[in-house]
This record gives structure tokens, sequence and C-alpha cells, in this order.
């Protein structure tokens, strides 16, 4: 029998961890996943279906393969963390702290944002971070699709009868993360 546990790469620092298919598919080596870590949803990276011991603890859940609609919700937040650098570095000249910053990493729910800086981080650093994750988490507003990623889209999710998306499963962004 085949494990529905994969190895997938997760996070612009590339965390590998164990992550079991919400669905019981099995994805192929290379395939771009969304998955639900300790920090969030995440875009992760199979590396491969893990055959190692199934009693061992997962790292989170796999819960489904990257769609088209997710791609666009990629480039749009790619284009939002690249903001956001830029905004951090132009704010730390400003502010004269010379901790150099080493990037930026948004989560794909959109609830989180990373600063990932090289030395020590001071309370100028903190606040300075604090203020570019709140106007970010403004400009993005993700929270709403994190939701219905995991619970659908709104009543009768997963039925003809949806009422969430407005046009049915048919044109749903996460309808394969429905729960029929």
């Amino acid at each position: 029998m085949t494990s529905s546990k994969h190895f997938v790469r997760v996070g612009v620092l590339g965390h590998v961890g164990r992550f079991e298919s919400s669905d019981g598919a099995i994805h192929p080596r290379g395939r771009r996943v969304i998955c639900r870590t300790r920090r969030g949803l995440e875009l992760g990276e199979v590396l491969s279906v893990s055959t190692t011991d199934d009693t061992l603890s997962s790292d989170g859940n796999l819960l489904r393969a990257v769609t088209v609609e997710d791609e666009l919700l990629i480039a749009r937040m790619e284009r939002n963390r690249a903001d956001a650098y830029d905004e951090c570095v132009r704010r730390l000249e400003q502010r004269n702290i010379s901790v150099p910053l080493m990037e930026v990493e948004h989560l794909f729910d959109g609830q989180t944002i990373y600063f990932y800086f090289l030395g020590e981080v001071t309370p100028d650093i903190e606040l300075l971070t604090s203020e570019l994750a709140e106007a970010y988490e403004t400009k993005v507003q993700f929270r709403d699709f994190a939701d219905a990623v995991e619970r659908g889209c709104g009543p009768d999710c997963g039925t003809e009868s949806a009422e969430g998306c407005g046009t049915g499963c048919s044109s749903c962004a996460v309808a394969m993360a429905c729960k029929k």
C-alpha cells in the first residue's frame, strides 16, 4: 500500500517536512501544492512520496495541488512580496538602521508575512516590520480566501446549490478543497 505522506519543501528557507495528503491522493515529484503547516497555509513543492514508517508524525496536511486560480493569487502575492521588500529597505534606510533585510515571505493564506534579517532584531526593527505587516495584510486581504480553502466557500459548498462563490462549484477557486 502506498503512503499518502509526502516530503514537501515549504517556505522561502526551504524547510522540508512530512505532509499527509488530506484526501489520500498521491502527488508526483515537482508538483506545487498547498499545505497547512503550523505557520498557516503555505505553498510547497513535492519532493517525494514518503516510504518511511507511516506511524511517524507529520508536519501538517497537504491540502491539494495548486490550481490555475491559485497561480493568479501566487503571482499577485509575489508582486506584493517584492513591494514589501522594497518598502522595508526604504524604511530601514530612512531610519538609519543598518541591519540588512535578506528576504520577505508572504504565506499563501495572506495572514502572515515574515521579514528575515541578517543580524540582531532590535525593537526598532520589530516596530518597522509590524507597521509593514499591517500595511501589507490590509492591502492583500486574502483572509476570506484562506478560510474558504479550509472550510469551503459558503453554504452547501461542494453541491450544485452552493451560494458562497456565486457561480457554483464549476468556477470555484477552492472546489478541490470542498468537503462534499
